[in-house]
């Protein structure tokens, strides 16, 4: 992939993660417990041994919007002075959804002003952006307008970079792990604390958002090197990850 330096500097690297909307399936309201049961019947036709709607709840809610809610959403941009790239991030956290994506809506809308700029996010366009639409949507809150953009525009006119698609050349076979990208391109893994399968116990048994940010900002951090693999460029080293107070140009 071509792209020059200042492309890259023009890009927002986004990274959400979500949880189930309450802690445990006997918390949802009745409706959306026969709703589930409804969801649970299909997911089970998937699975090798058949799981109570609690336990499916418990493992796989969050990654539904309409049954999960976003607890951390992580932005990142690059920069290169002298061959040498960083990386400036982020993090947008907290148990109040309705607040951190009215934040994260602001910012959004300030930063894709400059028509030069774009989005960027491993599964992006599958998973964090229709994820966010939704939820923004359930939270009643106007849409930022870059994701109202996906609902409007043709594919190809939006304006999300897709680090999984990029990967795939047009093949739509297969699903590519951004860990198994960063193994095949030599980039160190973000997974060296928690990983996705534990971020819902982390947030409700320990209420520890800033660890899921931490650990939400490193698979920004590996989305920004597979990029930069991508474009042979060098990867940004430990000592060039700067956190930002405040997103540049938003």
């Amino acid at each position: 992939m071509e792209m020059t330096r200042a492309q890259l500097e023009q890009i927002m690297f986004v990274d959400i993660e979500p949880v189930s909307v309450v802690a445990v399936y006997e918390e949802l309201p009745e409706r959306f417990q026969g709703l589930w049961d409804k969801k649970a019947k299909i997911l089970n036709k998937r699975e090798e041994e058949p799981q109570t709607p609690d336990d499916l709840f418990r493992n796989r809610a969050a990654i539904f919007a309409e049954f999960g809610r976003v607890v951390c959403i992580n932005t990142g941009i690059i920069q290169i002075k002298k061959e040498r790239p960083t990386l400036r991030v982020k993090s947008y956290y907290g148990s109040d959804e309705n607040s951190l994506l009215t934040e994260f809506g602001g910012v959004l809308d300030k930063f894709m002003e400059n028509p030069k700029r774009n989005l960027c996010a491993h599964n992006g366009k599958e998973f964090d952006f229709p994820y966010l639409g939704r939820r923004y949507l359930i939270n009643g809150i106007q849409l930022p307008k870059a994701i109202s953009d996906i609902q409007l525009k043709k594919p190809w006119e939006v304006k999300l970079l897709d680090t999984m698609l990029m990967w795939k050349f047009g093949d739509f076979k297969s699903f590519s792990s951004l860990d198994l990208l960063c193994a095949c391109l030599g980039v160190p893994t973000p997974k060296d604390d928690i990983d996705g399968s534990e971020v819902g116990r982390v947030f409700w048994e320990e209420g520890d958002a800033a660890r899921i940010a931490k650990y939400c900002e490193k698979d920004v951090l590996a989305t920004a090197q597979v990029l930069l693999r991508f474009c042979r460029e060098p990867l940004i080293a430990d000592e060039d990850i700067f956190s930002m107070t405040e997103f540049p140009g938003a």
